[in-house]
Parts: structure tokens; C-alpha cells; sequence
């Protein structure tokens, strides 16, 4: 692959101008707003959230799932460009015109192979496409690469707005598609990448919307030219991505009940919102029966509710020695271990507590921390710190099963082992749900959530308090940058956050095993 750039020329590639009468100053002043893909998705999820973006972007806040999200499509977008020969990079040196001059220029002269981040302008609204690949026939094909497995919505208003653009600056489009993730491959060598992506054809689907673009930006152009747009708080604050100004937009809205009746798990407070009611200190507990009923008495007297006797005959009935096991895990868009798949949840760490019938717990852990496969470490150690006639405990035991499933396919020669462990695990999180609610836990059986109402023990003051966390200081220790000393520090984090967990659920257990 090389990089291509070209001598800049005058093209519009910064947006519109809108014509404004400024009472203060008596006369029409003009602005400039420039447009572009994300600008217009930004538009279609909210038009307030693009009217900030443009004039209030100090507002904002920082979003960590995003910047992960973008650092993941990067990389990944690196990846499908190193699969193709003879590309060329368009570079935005020393601006975006001369990125549209750049990628003009190729199309003149016949370039024959793809062209990355091929980059056009039409009306002021700017695209730069992923990659464009010519066809045989003369035309061209535009692949929005995503580091999902599958298209999403959103991609398809995305893609049609490359589209359009691409096609009114006059470049012939027989073809347009996600280039996703395919979740089925294997990575059989390191490095070798052929297979993990597939294309979704969205042409067709999406015609109807690139006709509607111009309308589309005429609206956004409107709203950016007004004033800041009234749009009131949703679904769509979250759907498709986080809004960074939601704490803002919300600033001003009055505070709601302390118990508001969302906190009922499961969509449990649509309907009584639906009829009116938006506090659970408002219903009446004494005509309804069940789980709700439980978490709403337990609101309204602030006494939390426990089934003692169902607690112990659920909890009594594992046998001892139990084993309470708590995985980490990493999973990559793109395999970095053969034998693993996109996204596969690879287990880089695990804590267990043993607890012997007398009441003696052993602790015993395993942290593969130098960047190789930990899956062969991860099996052999399990298999050495669980005793074989364990009752193995998990929080929402269906996750640390999935995960001793596949390092049985992945080490055969501890696969009935790790299969036993998995037949046998049993769950605590059930149990939990049916047997304990107290209102702090705010409508979550979460382990975070549960552990402080039932035990003086949380996660506060831990370096790693959260999955997330783990996984990014995961990351950070595996980076060859990161200082060995960094790393010791990192090794002791995550081993303090990880046993917090299986402390915690032995911790659960007994209180919710004990008498009052």
C-alpha cells in the first residue's frame, strides 16, 4: 500500500454557508458549518445533538465506550486495507481539499486498484470512504468497513450517504456494502487475516435513502442555522451510540422520585407508568404478589426482603469442597491467537476460593500477563487448583461455563475435566434474585450491587473495580510500552480485583444463609 496526495486546487469541501440576521448588529452575518457523514448521523439520531456538536461542543462529554469503539475500528479498518494489493491511502495532507484533489486525480488517471479513505465533496458535505474498489465493468465499489458482525442500521443511512455524495461528484457506484466482521473464522496463522471479513450488499436496500440525502440536509443545514432545537429527553439519547451532551440536555429537568417505578427489573415499570403511577412509594404492594411485590414492600418499608428458608435449601444442597471461580476475559474483533475466533472470549484470568465444610477457604488464582495465549496456562491451572470432587459456584454461571466449554475444545487433553467442571457448576445469581432484595440494590442483582446491602465489603478503593477495567488494564499490561514496573502494579490490581469477586460471593452466601 502507498500513500498518495496531490497539489491542493479550489474545492468546497467546507460546508455551506447560512445566512443569518443578527438583531445585535443589524445586518446578516454569514456562517459557515461544515458537514460531513458522522455530522449527518449525529443529525439523524437527534438535531439538537448536531446543533451542539457545531456550537456548543464544550458541552460535551467524554465518552470511553467511544474512544474504545473508534480505536477498535481503526485498527480494523488497518486490517481489511492490508488484504487488498496495489492500494493506494489517500493522505490529508496538508488539508481535505487536497484529499479530494488526491483522489480526483486517481480516478483521472485510471488507477486500477483500491483507493483507502478515497475522499469526495459535493455542497459542501465531505465523505471519505473506507474502501473504493473498481469493478470490472468500469465502475465502482464503496466498502464501509465496521468491526460489527453483521450491518446495523445506522451503517445503511451511513452508507447512503456515501452514496450519494460519491455519485453527485460523479463517480458511478455499482456497488455498496458493510464489510463486517465475520464471526465464523478461525485464525489459523498469526497475522493472516483472509477470511475474517464479509460483505453485506446494501445498494439496492438502500436507494430510497440516498434519494432522500438532499432532503436529509437541507433539514440539517436548517436546524444548524436556528436556534438550539427543543427536543426532549429519550430512547434516542442511547440508541445508536451514547449521546456525549445528555448530561447537559438534562441539566435543567427536574429531579424525579427517589424510587422511580424503571427501577422494577425486566420493563417491570412500563406499565405502571403507563397508567400514571411513576414512584413506587405510590403503589399499593398489598395487590400484587411475586418478585415485584417483594422489591416494592421492600422500597417502601426500607426493610429488604429475605427468603431464609429458600436461601438455605438452595445453597445447603452444594456439597462441599465448593470452588467459588470468577473468570477475566478479553475477546478481539480480530483473532490474535490461532485457533481463536473474532470476539471469542478468551479467559486471561481467574480467581477461586475453595471452602472446606469446617469453614476453611484457600484462595488460588492464575494471570497470564506476557501477550501469548493463555488458554493452555489457564486450562492446566484449573485443572491443578479445583479439586476434582469440587462443587464448582459461579455469579451467572452461564458465562463461566461458555468459557470452560471452549477451553475444553481448545485443550483436548484436559477437555473431560474442564466439561465435568462446566456439567457441574451451579449458580448463584438465581438464588440470589429469589431469595434477597433491599432497595439500595436499585432494581440490580448485579454482584456490585448485592455485596454491600448484604456484607460491609464493595469494590471502592480497588485500582480494577469493574469487568471493563480489567479488560483495559489487561491491554495496557500487554502493550510492550507499558514499564515493567507499571506492570507489577497492573498484576496486583487486577489479582485484588478478581478475588474480590469470589470473597464476594462466598460472603453473599453466608449472609444470605444466616438468621436475621
Amino acid at each position: 500500500m502507498r500513500a498518495f496526495r496531490a497539489a491542493t486546487k479550489n474545492v468546497d469541501c467546507g460546508g455551506y454557508i447560512a445566512i443569518q440576521f443578527d438583531k445585535h448588529v443589524g445586518c446578516r452575518v454569514e456562517k459557515r458549518f461544515g458537514l460531513s457523514k458522522s455530522k449527518i448521523a449525529a443529525f439523524e439520531q437527534c438535531p439538537k445533538r448536531l446543533w451542539l456538536q457545531v456550537h456548543r461542543p464544550e458541552s460535551a462529554e467524554a465518552d470511553a465506550a467511544s474512544t474504545a469503539r473508534f480505536a477498535a475500528g481503526h485498527d480494523i479498518g488497518a486490517i481489511a486495507c492490508s488484504l487488498l494489493s496495489n492500494g493506494v491511502m489517500v493522505e490529508v495532507l496538508p488539508d481535505l481539499k487536497a484529499a479530494v484533489s488526491a483522489t480526483e486525480l486517481l480516478l483521472k488517471e485510471g488507477h486500477s486498484g483500491p483507493i483507502f479513505e478515497a475522499t469526495f465533496a459535493h455542497d459542501g458535505i465531505l465523505i471519505r470512504v473506507d474502501i473504493l474498489e473498481r469493478d470490472r465493468a468500469g465502475g465502482w465499489k464503496i466498502r464501509e468497513v465496521k468491526s460489527s458482525t453483521s450491518a446495523k442500521s445506522h451503517h445503511r443511512s451511513d452508507l447512503a450517504t456515501q452514496v450519494w455524495v460519491a455519485q453527485m461528484a460523479g463517480v458511478k457506484i455499482t456497488s455498496a456494502a458493510i464489510r463486517h466482521i465475520d464471526r465464523s473464522f478461525v485464525l489459523a496463522q498469526i497475522g493472516e487475516f483472509d477470511g475474517l471479513f464479509a460483505d453485506e450488499e446494501l445498494l439496492d436496500e438502500i436507494v430510497e435513502t440516498v434519494a432522500t440525502r438532499p432532503e436529509t440536509i437541507i433539514e440539517a443545514r436548517a436546524s444548524l442555522a436556528g436556534p438550539e432545537p427543543e427536543v426532549d429527553i429519550g430512547d434516542h439519547c442511547s440508541s445508536p451510540y451514547a449521546c456525549e451532551f445528555e448530561r447537559f440536555c438534562s441539566r435543567h429537568l427536574p429531579s424525579g422520585p427517589e424510587w422511580p417505578v424503571d427501577l422494577l427489573p425486566y420493563g417491570g415499570g412500563r406499565k405502571w407508568q403507563r397508567a400514571g403511577l411513576r414512584d413506587l412509594m405510590e403503589i399499593d404492594a398489598e395487590q400484587l404478589d411475586g418478585r415485584e411485590a417483594n422489591i416494592i414492600r421492600a422500597t417502601q418499608s426500607g426493610r429488604p426482603y429475605h427468603d431464609l428458608v429458600e436461601a438455605r435449601r438452595a445453597i445447603d444442597a452444594w456439597t462441599y469442597p465448593r470452588a467459588w471461580l470468577d473468570f477475566e476475559t478479553i475477546a478481539f474483533p480480530a483473532p490474535r491467537w490461532v485457533g481463536t475466533r473474532p470476539y471469542e472470549q478468551v479467559p486471561f484470568q481467574f480467581s477461586v476460593h475453595v471452602e472446606e465444610e469446617g469453614g476453611a477457604v484457600d484462595h488460588r488464582a492464575f494471570l497470564h500477563l506476557d501477550g501469548s495465549d493463555p488458554r493452555r496456562a489457564c486450562a492446566e491451572a484449573l485443572v491443578a487448583h479445583i479439586p476434582s470432587n469440587a462443587t464448582l459456584v459461579a455469579y451467572n454461571a452461564s458465562f463461566e461455563k461458555r468459557v470452560l466449554l471452549a477451553l475444553a475444545d481448545a485443550v483436548p487433553e484436559f477437555g473431560r475435566r474442564l466439561r465435568s467442571m462446566a456439567d457441574g457448576i451451579v449458580d448463584l445469581l438465581p438464588v440470589t434474585r429469589q431469595t434477597w432484595y433491599h432497595r439500595d440494590q436499585r432494581g440490580s442483582w448485579s454482584i456490585k450491587a448485592v455485596l454491600p446491602t448484604l456484607a460491609s465489603l464493595d469494590y471502592s478503593g480497588l485500582e480494577v473495580s469493574d469487568g471493563g477495567k480489567a479488560q483495559d488494564a489487561y491491554l495496557e499490561a500487554i502493550d510492550p510500552l507499558t514499564t515493567p514496573e507499571r506492570r507489577l502494579a497492573i498484576d496486583a490490581a487486577l489479582r485484588a480485583y478478581c478475588e474480590r469477586d469470589t470473597w464476594a460471593m462466598i460472603a453473599i452466601a453466608r449472609a444470605l444463609t444466616a438468621a436475621p
